[in-house]
């Protein structure tokens, strides 16, 4: 999820995925769906200003005017390589710090092959084991706190 080539496309009915990148992540994250009244501004302003997005909730389809960000769709001009997108019919800066993160909640969802080429799908569907892990660590949290702080501080530097 951190060193996809592509951008990743998490499968997240859970939301496990989602509080794990907010806790990663953090105030810097910024989150919309495309729902939202002027979402499109949002996705300028993260794509201008280098920080980090989410795209919360989407579906099976995707608005074609993220197809060029979707698609790392960058234009380099000049002799200092300024870099420029096309987005939503006019070009805009690109900072080469911005990172996008896609969101579904949908269980089994089924995505066009030019998605799935140009994003890295990431399933994060609660598995038996996986709920089971989760459960002991609740447990351990409320018997003995200290050695779940541990765990975890361990896991962060991993």
């Amino acid at each position: 999820l951190t060193s996809c080539s592509r951008w990743p496309l998490i499968i997240d009915p859970q939301q496990q995925g989602i509080r794990w990148i907010k806790q990663r992540i953090g105030e810097e994250l910024s989150v919309i769906q495309l729902t939202m009244a002027k979402w499109l501004d949002k996705v300028v302003n993260a794509v201008t200003s280098g920080s980090q997005l989410l795209i919360e909730a989407i579906g099976e389809e995707l608005d074609a005017v993220l197809e060029p960000v979707l698609s790392r769709a960058v234009i380099t001009r000049g002799r200092q390589g300024m870099m420029f997108l096309k987005l939503g019919g006019e070009e805009i800066e690109y900072d080469a710090k911005f990172q996008l993160y896609l969101q579904s909640k949908l269980p089994n969802p089924h995505y066009r092959p030019e998605i799935a080429a140009q994003c890295t799908i990431i399933n994060f569907i609660v598995t038996p084991t996986g709920l089971e892990e989760q459960i002991l660590a609740m447990v351990v949290n409320e018997e003995k706190p200290e050695l779940e702080q541990e765990k975890q501080r361990l896991v962060r530097q991993q």
